[in-house]
């Protein structure tokens, strides 16, 4: 590990507080009194925040723990729009020229827009993360490789907090190692459920992932910035019967058992289901991934766990 590098530790979770009615793509944000109440619920047993993007949301959960004085910190990253067709996208998002074109120059403003929230809650976003999945091979927001390397070029020029990139483990194995080489830590995502693992073998996967990636990129410090488990789905890509919140709570004790006593930065996804996510279907697995229901209810982990 660098000797310049300290992350801070602590319960850490992915925050995004969309609710009925509120999404990212609409532009309909959760109001700060919104962000507010969900601050509350999580402050008592997450010290670590994960925001996605650099949003109007972004903006007020930053200013809201300011005006507060809430004891959280922040990794606070940037959202990216595909620059480029991935026609291996299962879903079969392709885009035309002008698309891409205005997606460009939006990441572009994006990175702006990172670099300045970051600087002007310097004391609160302990790291940034320089885009979101964009460089595995289903994403439908597809970025090249020398076009990641030079936003975390930009950024590390202009901020002193460590730069990360979010990925699914298996790019890191072979296709980021020129990537990785310029950030501070990588950040991984890790999914057993969605690659079909019963909850008896999740961790064992889970490790194993993380092993990968510690083997193809030696030395450079690696934490988990997503691991879940879903507690709904209508079948598309997990199967039914895997999903519950019983086995939710089972999966997210082992996980913090290991990274606890391994001593490894892992955010927890997610604090709150999602119904602005995937489909309409209101069993889509994309909208159950919540500690919390999309009404602010404890599930089951919060309820029977001293976290």
């Amino acid at each position: 590990m660098p000797e310049n590098l300290l992350l801070p530790s602590g319960r850490a979770i992915c925050y995004s507080g969309y609710r009925h009615g509120q999404s990212p793509a609409e532009r309909i944000y959760p109001s700060l009194e919104q962000i507010r109440e969900d601050l509350r619920i999580l402050q008592p047993h997450w010290r670590l925040l994960r925001l996605y993007d650099c949003s109007p949301h972004a903006e007020r959960v930053l200013e809201v723990i300011r005006r507060d004085g809430l004891d959280f910190q922040i990794m606070l990253g940037a959202y990216l729009g595909a620059e480029m067709n991935n026609f291996g996208c299962p879903w079969g998002c392709t885009y035309d020229e002008a698309q891409l074109a205005a997606n460009l120059a939006e990441n572009d403003a994006e990175i702006s827009r990172l670099i300045n929230l970051a600087s002007h809650y310097a004391d609160l976003v302990f790291a940034v993360a320089v885009g979101n999945e964009c460089t595995v091979d289903w994403t439908d927001h597809l970025v090249s490789l020398p076009r990641m390397i030079e936003f975390v070029r930009r950024v590390k020029s202009q901020l002193r907090q460590p730069v990360t990139f979010c990925e699914n483990y298996v790019p890191w194995q072979f296709k980021l190692r020129d990537l990785a080489a310029g950030l501070d830590f990588i950040s991984i995502h890790t999914y057993p459920v969605w690659e079909y693992k019963q909850v008896h073998e999740a961790l064992d996967y889970t490790r194993a992932n993380f092993d990968s990636v510690l083997r193809a990129c030696p030395g450079k410090p690696v934490i988990i910035s997503e691991a879940g488990w879903a507690t709904h789905s209508n079948g598309r890509g997990i199967q039914p019967h895997n999903t519950s919140q019983e086995l939710q709570a089972i999966y997210l004790r082992d996980l913090l058992d290991w990274t606890d006593q391994a001593g490894i930065l892992t955010f927890v996804f997610e604090a709150f289901d999602e119904p602005w996510k995937g489909s309409p279907d209101p069993l889509e697995p994309e909208k159950h991934w919540g500690l919390y229901t999309v009404e602010r209810q404890t599930k089951l982990f919060m309820r029977h766990t001293p976290y």
